[in-house]
């Protein structure tokens, strides 16, 4: 396993907040969602009995961004208008989230990581690198181990491997702040507004029943991957983050300071720097 840290100085920050003042930090902030930039292409591809919405953007090799469990493509916009230049970057809104569709089936890992496969299949393509967040990091992983033959590398942000591995999200402000506010995203990008509720209730038994990747799976990972998380992390337990860097071989941790489960938000100059690089290594 290899190690690595990225130090970033946020001296504004400090600057301006005292120890009364917590909230000024940046780890104690959820920045407003950013919007998408203009698409190549997007649409509503068939996939799994549902209709998933996808947009492409720039040319190059293929980059999948999946985003975490409530949220939606958008909050990646940050990321995408950092990689478009170089690569040919890939968003899509997961089962029941953002503009897709679900079924009456529940959302679990494996039907959204055989939905990302699908669409794949449906754009036509055969192997990409994916940047997951949260439940799109555990998507990642999912297909990591399931079909690695489909995957060229995985950056894996704020991923549990057991729900063992979640603390209580209940107890952060920032949590407890994202989730008001995917509700009202749910409301303004679903084909069913009214539903949030039921689909809350989906993905948090979601959250309290899965994953459940054993160190066997973990350790048979063969394409590059780096675990990556936060150091104010509101979600996640280190401890899980350093075990699942040290199972996969030759996998990459990286922990970003002075951010949290919304680090792509609180400082995206770090997170799409360190991001960059885990593309360009080879």
């Amino acid at each position: 396993m290899r190690r690595l840290a990225i130090v970033v100085l946020i001296l504004g920050a400090f600057a301006v907040a005292g120890p009364a003042d917590a909230r000024q930090y940046p780890w104690m902030r959820l920045p407003p969602t950013p919007t998408l930039p203009k698409a190549e292409r997007s649409g509503l591809a068939p996939v799994n009995g549902i209709r998933m919405w996808y947009a492409v953007f720039g040319h190059g090799s293929p980059v999948l961004l999946l985003h975490g469990g409530l949220a939606n493509s958008n909050y990646w916009g940050l990321q995408v208008r950092a990689l478009a230049p170089k690569y040919e970057v890939i968003v899509l809104d997961s089962r029941g989230h953002g503009r897709s569709t679900r079924t009456g089936a529940p959302i679990t890992y494996d039907l959204m990581s055989s939905d990302v496969l699908a669409l794949m299949d449906y754009l036509h393509i055969r192997r990409a690198a994916i940047a997951g967040w949260s439940d799109g990091a555990i998507i990642g992983l999912d297909i990591a181990i399931h079909h690695p033959e489909r995957v060229t590398k995985l950056f894996a942000f704020a991923a549990n491997s057991d729900p063992s591995g979640v603390k209580d999200v209940d107890r952060s402000p920032v949590f407890t702040a994202f989730i008001a506010r995917a509700s009202r995203e749910y409301r303004q990008l679903s084909p069913t507004p009214t539903q949030f509720k039921a689909f809350l209730a989906n993905i948090e038994e979601m959250w309290a029943t899965e994953p459940h990747f054993t160190d066997t799976q973990l350790r048979h990972i063969r394409v590059p991957t780096w675990i990556v998380d936060a150091d104010h992390d509101e979600a996640i337990k280190r401890e899980n983050t350093d075990q699942m860097a040290a199972l996969i071989p030759g996998a990459g941790e990286l922990i970003l300071p002075e951010v949290s489960h919304f680090a792509f938000l609180q400082d995206p100059v770090m997170f799409n720097e360190a991001l960059l690089r885990f593309l360009a290594e080879r």
